[in-house]
């Protein structure tokens, strides 16, 4: 699936929740799929105008505001279907803090502890956002049906932060032995 079909679903994804601005929608996909999904207004709006001429969303101005808010057609609803029903389209792994361990020798034992702190620092946080996250989705009557699904990808994120700080625990107790003098 090209990355413009994996931003359609994304977007026509979020839609078929509820209808939103465009801004909102951005501010949407950023707070609920951030912990694996990201889009920019420089796809979102494109992505938007492409759905709108294909008959898949339609837009609706907002009384009194310049804004419009989209929703999903019936023809959007299908299409929807459709893409979440083709295989994922794999990601090439791209991890900086990786790229920088790997090449550790260079920044030493102290910098590469550093890194592994700031990376166990940033798990538990993601772990306390996923946590929230997780409550308010149980809480939100309006997630009732959806709520299964979502929890689904809440869980992969908590497993994910579990597994990054339990790496970094291990990681920093390897540091501190390259820190020791041997004799």
């Amino acid at each position: 699936m090209p990355r413009s079909d994996q931003s359609q679903t994304a977007i026509l994804g979020a839609l078929s929740i509820m209808p939103m601005t465009g801004y909102a929608l951005r501010e949407e996909i950023r707070d609920t799929l951030g912990h694996f999904w990201s889009e920019s207004f420089g796809q979102i709006y494109p992505a938007l105008a492409e759905l709108e001429r294909n008959r898949l969303v339609e837009r609706r101005q907002v009384e009194g505001s310049r804004s419009s808010t989209f929703s999903l057609t019936d023809a959007g609803i299908a299409h929807l279907r459709g893409l979440l029903a083709e295989a994922p389209q794999p990601s090439k792994p791209r991890n900086g803090l990786m790229l920088r361990l790997f090449f550790g020798a260079q920044l030493g034992p102290e910098a590469c502890k550093q890194l592994v702190l700031d990376a166990r620092e940033q798990a538990e946080s993601t772990l306390t956002h996923m946590e929230a996250a997780r409550s308010e989705v149980l809480h939100d009557p309006d997630l009732v049906q959806a709520a299964p699904y979502i929890l689904l990808t809440i869980t992969a994120g908590e497993h994910s932060a579990r597994a990054t700080i339990a790496w970094a625990n291990e990681a920093l107790a390897q540091l501190s032995d390259l820190e020791t003098p041997r004799r």
